[in-house]
């Protein structure tokens, strides 16, 4: 399998192909701490690549920091990352597993942007994403000091992350070019539906979240698993995801793992075409 037939979109000031890798499962239980084995961690990362993927996503709160060091320990080659776009996220604090508190200061959000180039090793990311608005802090503060990002060279693209489509205007109006937003998006629930027909119109990327979360679609002799028959047994991981990928060419989903037989599963979701009647089935049962 390979991400090759995933086709491809302009990200990170570079063409990816349409399936690339979350990385936040590589860290510890709760995304704290580091991976409780560390040698498959690198391992995973490694096989992405050569499997095809050069779309990476992670976010200085995967651990924290845990994620994007070793991303550097598995893929730097001494100057970067060759082909692969690395996007990475900032704008939370992490005081324990599973608490994500936003924080959104202007002061913060640089501080985020600075040590996780330091982390990556790198001059400039290739996109750096607020990963939420924060609520407790004036939106045009923070938008303007992501805009400043790029008018520093610190980042060549910006991304959003659990935005509406008002937000997105908003940020587009006061001149942030922004390039990518991420929403939680899968077969099981499409509350974002509006947000990704808005990106489509302006060919802005959509990186699902949670990407192979079906719900009971996923159950035994549900949707998937009678599709699957006619795929010759593919995994319901695959066929969500390649319903995804049908479903919109900005599409670019990033399911994540810590394990590298797992890994190779999802990626072969690029290799899964569904029919018309299918693809509308599973949209139905949705």
């Amino acid at each position: 399998m390979s991400v090759i037939n995933s086709g491809t979109i302009g990200l990170g000031g570079r063409s990816v192909h349409r399936l690339g890798f979350g990385a936040m499962r590589i860290t510890g239980d709760g995304i704290w701490g580091p991976p409780r084995d560390h040698d498959e961690a690198i391992r995973v990362l490694r096989r992405a690549v050569e499997l095809g993927v050069d779309f990476i996503d992670t976010a200085d709160s995967y651990g924290p920091y845990v994620s994007e060091d070793l991303i550097r320990e598995a893929l730097h080659d001494g100057t970067g990352y060759g082909d692969v776009v690395i996007a990475t996220k900032g704008g939370l604090t992490r005081s324990g597993p599973n608490v994500w508190p936003p924080l959104g200061r202007p002061e913060y959000l640089r501080q985020c942007i600075l040590m996780s180039l330091r982390r990556l090793g790198v001059d400039t990311l290739d996109l750096w994403q607020l990963h939420r608005i924060d609520p407790k802090t004036p939106r045009d503060e923070q938008f303007g000091e992501i805009k400043s990002f790029v008018d520093e060279g610190l980042a060549r693209q910006i991304g959003l992350s659990e935005v509406g489509v008002d937000e997105i205007r908003a940020a587009l109006d006061f001149g942030i070019p922004v390039a990518s937003v991420q929403n939680r998006y899968n077969l099981g629930d499409r509350r974002a539906e509006d947000v990704l027909d808005f990106c489509e119109a302006r060919g802005i990327a959509f990186i699902p979240w949670a990407p192979v979360n079906a719900g009971t679609l996923a159950r035994p002799g549900g949707p998937l698993d009678k599709v699957a028959a006619a795929h010759g047994g593919a995994s319901t991981a695959q066929l969500a995801l390649a319903w995804l990928l049908r479903r919109s060419p900005v599409m670019v989903p990033i399911p994540g793992t810590s394990s590298v037989a797992h890994l190779e599963d999802n990626l072969g979701a690029a290799d899964v075409r569904l029919t018309d009647e299918e693809f509308a089935l599973l949209a139905g049962a949705a």
